[in-house]
């Protein structure tokens, strides 16, 4: 048996060894399209940076023996302008496209690389979604080269309602969202959701405003007040998360709480301050407080940016590709979707799989509430003082949703 394993351990090495060799020194380009200018600049920004930081991280060591090279391109959050800033990256030649704000510049992609993968055989074009979470982008809408990184939106309000599901002191619910598919797919599920695992729960009103529009939500709030709502549910990130619990706290409405899905993004955080101490939560894949390699790189983010790095799928996606890498002894963007195709590989949360049939990732997700930082918990957010602490771990077959997906692949 000690013989046999050996043997099946150095076989192992054998083949990451031949894997390395088969691409090692190729410089791989991931061209991030994502908004560098508008209200969301912030976001993008802080995401490009991150890509730009792990990158660096990942050419010290990995195991295929490569070089990663980021290319930043602004899509001012505008589909039109996505279609333009994929073609400039495949001008500069980009074969792996990364890209998370905003479901429409996502099924833009989408659209794009279906035609040209098509097109052009050699030259296709893989696309690895860190944020767009719509769940239409794997399932009615899904591509063999679209692989997404996050959890899509029923997964994380699966999360989240199960953890409503054991709070009795939820009774009446407000929903507040963004004028797209993301927020109204929010308010969808927050509303199935409830009704099938807290019936006795009232939806006490249902709001849609424009995205990255709003600049005062002192309206929104005066109607969250009126309704008599215990609780707020929304999907908003960005200028529309911060902006909205900065006219809350401006107003008051200390003894409503918020459920979030992007409280630790740009801006939120010290819009909240000590004033949401207790009253915010996050459902989210990670937090800033993670142990381990993650930990030390967020920990090295913060000194180096003085800002958070709170975009954990960036990681995923090296890891996912440098592992697909090795697999398929390739960095051809063919060969590598079918190494990705059903692969589990070891991130942060544990182990996480792409599933084949939709390849949407399968991983654990925390909700974690806004308090103030400490010895457990030491790194806050924006330098408040404060951060997102995990109160419940869901592992990843409770957030697990069913995926209508029928999936094309290539011949």
């Amino acid at each position: 048996m000690k013989f046999a394993i050996k043997m099946v351990a150095a076989s192992a090495i054998f083949a990451c060894a031949g894997g390395a060799f088969a691409q090692k020194g190729e410089t791989v380009k991931i061209a991030w399209l994502d908004p560098l200018s508008g209200l969301m600049a912030a976001v993008g920004t802080n995401q490009l940076k991150s890509f730009q930081f792990i990158s660096e991280e990942f050419n010290k060591k990995n195991a295929s023996g490569v070089k990663f090279e980021i290319i930043g391109i602004d899509n001012k959050l505008s589909p039109q302008e996505t279609t333009s800033a994929l073609r400039s990256a495949m001008d500069q030649g980009a074969r792996y496209v990364v890209q998370g704000n905003g479901s429409g510049p996502a099924l833009a992609i989408i659209d794009a690389l279906e035609k040209h993968n098509a097109r052009n055989p050699g030259k296709e074009v893989v696309y690895l979604n860190y944020a767009a979470v719509d769940p239409d982008l794997t399932n009615s809408k899904c591509s063999y080269w679209h692989f997404r990184l996050d959890a899509d939106t029923s997964m994380k309000m699966e999360a989240m309602t199960t953890f409503i599901k054991d709070h009795p002191e939820v009774q009446k619910v407000y929903l507040i969202n963004q004028n797209y598919s993301h927020g109204h797919q929010v308010s969808k599920y927050a509303k199935e959701n409830l009704k099938r695992k807290r019936p006795d729960v009232q939806i006490v009103g249902d709001d849609l405003h424009p995205l990255a529009q709003v600049r005062d939500f002192a309206p929104y709030i005066a109607k969250i007040k009126q309704s008599g709502a215990d609780t707020v549910i929304t999907g908003n990130w960005g200028s529309d998360l911060a902006l909205l619990i900065k006219a809350a706290n401006d107003a008051g409405l200390n003894n409503v709480n918020f459920y979030t899905y992007y409280g630790g993004v740009t801006g939120s955080p010290t819009a909240m301050g000590a004033g949401a101490a207790g009253r915010v939560y996050m459902v989210s894949y990670n937090h800033l407080n993670l142990p381990g390699e993650i930990g030390r790189i967020v920990g090295d983010y913060k000194k180096k940016f003085n800002d958070d790095m709170y975009t954990g799928a960036v990681y995923h996606a090296f890891s996912m590709l440098d592992s697909a890498f090795v697999k398929a002894k390739s960095t051809d963007p063919v060969k590598v979707a079918a190494a990705m195709e059903g692969m589990k590989f070891n991130s942060f949360n544990g182990e996480v799989e792409m599933r084949k049939s939709d390849h949407q990732l399968q991983q654990g997700l925390f909700v974690t509430r806004w308090e103030k930082a400490g010895d457990k918990y030491p790194r806050d957010a924006e330098n408040t003082g404060y951060t997102f602490v995990p109160v419940k771990y869901y592992e990843p077959y409770v957030a697990s949703t069913p995926t209508s997906c029928q999936m094309k692949r290539p011949s």
